[in-house]
């Protein structure tokens, strides 16, 4: 899950599923997320074998300064 601000607002997404919603605090968001995925993965033609196969992404944060 990653969650990132916009605005006034904190949008969390599911990158494996393609999966995106928002709420007003980071916990809204992330639960909200987690009833995203749970209603997607109920889906019968949910990609479950794509799930199954998919590698995970590697995710870093990177400092840099600039003037």
């Amino acid at each position: 899950m990653i969650i990132n601000k916009e605005g006034k607002w904190y949008v969390a997404q599911a990158l494996e599923l393609g999966v995106v919603t928002q709420g007003k605090t980071i916990e809204q968001a992330e639960k909200n997320l987690k009833e995203a995925v749970e209603l997607y993965l109920e889906d019968e033609r949910a990609p479950k074998k794509l799930l199954q196969q998919q590698q995970h992404p590697f995710v870093s944060v990177v400092k840099v300064e600039y003037a």
